[in-house]
């Protein structure tokens, strides 16, 4: 196999294993070696995903120790070896890529599944599946200029759906119990935002702000049943509920008289066919690189790889100010 590498000297990395519930470290292990059709990519950084969370709180179902790098899947960085047969990707470009175990110095991914960051970006973070995600949420959301759209959980993904959904020209209302998301909502093109106290309230201030209607578009992106609920009142009859948050911990109960009294579109939004992530990766190239989006406010935390531990700490437990951790790799 012929393996070309700008790196043929170390052999071995730096990559985190998880090695227990709340246990993470850093150990040095061999390099991986792209095969036919991979790339290797020498990491930067990488974004930290609540999904994460639930092994790192350790159910029964975990297996520990992890992969090395394993759970990261926000990746990016620089291509550094490529595979036989790879064509249109060359080293020494950077690239966001869908990969899984970004939380290491290095990663492979499919030739496939890499997509090119223009140089105009070059100082920016790129944490390419979560913004990709938001684009793909966005595209299903069906949202257009006049509508009312309103955003339940202003985290990461809820902050980027917030600014598409203004630039569309929709009429955004942001629902946060967080001062400081509905400040970032507020930034990212919040027409109005509620603070969330009880549903009741939340909603007759909802209704209150959009003449007396519900909306039209309604986006729940917590992956919690209460904020879930919510968006289901929120939603009008004949209107589209779009369910964005990752519901990982556990069934859910929903109430289907509601759904059907109003004839509600209900959408859930998560895509798994790769083909259409890496669609939604490069439509969030673009649209970042066109300046149409800035996701660099929402980047609030940062923390070197031998401090995993705390990003994920802190993806859990939200602190003020806090929206979005970043991994550095290197």
């Amino acid at each position: 196999m012929n393996i070309v590498s700008v790196s043929p000297v170390a052999r071995t990395m730096r990559a985190a294993v998880l090695r227990g519930p709340g246990l993470a470290r850093v150990e040095t292990v061999r390099r991986p070696e792209p095969t036919a059709n991979q790339v290797r990519i020498r990491l930067e950084g990488c974004g930290v995903c609540a999904s994460n969370l639930a092994v790192w709180a350790g159910p029964q179902w975990a297996t520990f120790p992890t992969e090395p790098g394993g759970l990261g899947h926000e990746g990016w960085g620089i291509v550094d070896a490529v595979g036989e047969n790879v064509t249109g990707v060359s080293i020494g470009e950077r690239v966001a890529a869908l990969s899984y175990h970004s939380y290491a110095e290095y990663d492979l991914a499919d030739a496939s599944a890499v997509v090119q960051i223009p140089v105009t970006l070059h100082e920016q973070p790129f944490p390419g599946e979560p913004l990709g995600c938001a684009m793909n949420i966005f595209r299903r959301s069906e949202i257009s200029a006049r509508q009312t759209v309103a955003i339940v959980g202003i985290g990461f993904l809820g902050a980027i759906l917030t600014s598409l959904a203004a630039s569309a020209g929709a009429n955004v209302i942001a629902l946060s119990r967080r001062p400081f998301a509905l400040e970032m909502a507020r930034r990212m093109g919040a027409a109005e935002t509620i603070q969330i106290d009880n549903k009741s309230s939340s909603i007759e201030q909802a209704k209150t702000l959009n003449g007396g209607e519900l909306c039209d578009r309604v986006i729940e992106a917590t992956g919690k049943q209460w904020p879930l609920d919510l968006a289901a009142e929120l939603t009008r009859e004949r209107g589209r509920l779009i369910v964005a948050g990752y519901h990982q911990d556990g069934p859910r109960q929903v109430n289907m008289q509601l759904w059907n009294w109003r004839g509600i579109d209900v959408i859930n939004a998560h895509e798994r066919d790769p083909q259409i992530y890496m669609h939604g990766i490069r439509d969030a190239v673009d649209i970042v690189a066109a300046g149409q989006l800035d996701p660099s406010p929402l980047y609030t935390h940062s923390f070197p790889l031998d401090r995993l531990g705390d990003a994920l700490d802190a993806t859990r437990d939200r602190p003020d100010g806090f929206l979005k951790a970043l991994v550095t790799c290197t």
